[in-house]
């Protein structure tokens, strides 16, 4: 998990509604922003900002896509497998299971090249 982002903001993130949506539309197959918007009737300004923190906590992974036409977009795919709340002694941990490691630049750059050939 990101340094920046605790416990508490990772149980608030899976307390809100649009959040959650996110996390398990993504965690089936990769979703663009605009793809987010149209199927779960969710605002834009919604979709990027539960995005956002998502990210922020490394809940959420961003691909770049290429179009047809050449122009590209960003493209979401959740980073979680389990999330796990234990409460033992007075205190409450939460670990959280990642389905694979972010993607490093060299590999990000690989793809894309193997993308425009």
């Amino acid at each position: 998990m990101s340094e920046d982002c605790d416990d508490a903001t990772v149980l608030s993130l899976l307390d809100d509604e649009y959040a959650r949506t996110i996390l398990t539309a993504t965690s089936e197959k990769p979703m663009s922003a605009t793809e987010l918007t149209e199927t779960y009737d969710m605002s834009p300004p919604t979709v990027y900002r539960r995005v956002e923190s998502l990210k922020a906590c490394d809940l959420l992974s961003e691909q770049t896509q290429y179009a047809e036409d050449g122009h590209h977009f960003a493209v979401y795919s959740a980073n979680v497998g389990q999330f796990t709340v234990t409460i033992e002694d007075g205190e409450m941990t939460l670990d959280v299971a990642r389905e694979s490691e972010p993607e490093s630049p060299a590999d990000r750059f690989t793809r894309l090249y193997e993308d425009l050939r």
